[in-house]
């Protein structure tokens, strides 16, 4: 059963029947300009009452566990937040059938994970400072699982081709992980092209996770996604996951 509209970049994964996987488009909703059109993000200054009606439009079965992302690497069990509650967080997990873990982004990197049983589910925001801090390690552990029995998707996130850092960052990598240097590539001096999704891929499959995905840039794909390093002020997208018994 498809569970989403065309408002979804459906996760192309081997997850098991009743996970629900997807990235949300930037089409469909009712912001204007520079939020157009379908931007999910109460704190980029849209009008709340227009992002309150596209969250409405995404046609999910049930509101998300919203979070107040902050580029670090808090993990919460999303079954246990209050409704209505935001947590300062930056991943989300649950074994509770129905609760749906989200993350909001435009260029950092969405990662959704399920172990193969399909009963634990979980999303992570990974910026650069996420991913170098180790959210997706602590997403792994949280789920509570071998890694080997978890698989995960990147969603669509900035390309290296489009995203240049600088020595701060490269720094930040190597220092905790010198095999990292073969995800940066020079430019000019003292800036790297950064690939997010293969300081990712490394991270995870070095601890036994299956990946998926990846191929999709924000900044390249102009019509489909927010970029935040193309556009400044814009929308951000969802990245959502959970299961049904």
């Amino acid at each position: 059963m498809n569970a989403f509209n065309d408002r979804w970049l459906v996760a192309d994964w081997p997850a098991p029947a009743g996970v629900h996987a997807a990235t949300s488009l930037r089409i469909g909703g009712v912001s204007p300009a520079p939020w157009d059109s379908l931007n999910l993000a109460m704190h980029v200054e849209d009008d709340p009452v227009r992002v309150a009606e596209n969250r409405r439009r995404l046609g999910l079965p049930a509101e998300p566990v919203w979070l107040e992302q902050v580029h670090g690497t808090t993990v919460v069990r999303a079954d246990t937040v209050p409704v209505g509650e935001v947590p300062r967080a930056d991943a989300a997990w649950t074994d509770r059938a129905g609760v749906i873990c989200a993350v909001l982004t435009a260029d950092c990197l969405p990662v959704l994970f399920c172990d193969r049983a399909g009963s634990r589910v979980a999303a992570a925001h990974a910026g650069w400072r996420g991913l170098a801090a180790g959210v997706l390690e602590a997403t792994v552990a949280a789920l509570g699982v071998p890694g080997d029995e978890i698989l995960a998707w990147l969603g669509p996130a900035i390309g290296p081709e489009n995203y240049e850092v600088d020595e701060t960052v490269r720094t930040a990598f190597l220092a905790t992980d010198p095999a990292a240097e073969t995800a940066f590539t020079p430019t000019r001096p003292g800036h790297w092209h950064l690939d997010l999704c293969a300081v990712a891929r490394r991270r995870l499959e070095t601890r036994g996770v299956v990946v998926h995905g990846g191929e999709h840039c924000t900044c390249r794909e102009t019509d489909r996604f927010y970029s935040y390093r193309r556009d400044g002020l814009t929308g951000r997208m969802a990245s959502v996951i959970w299961f049904e018994n």
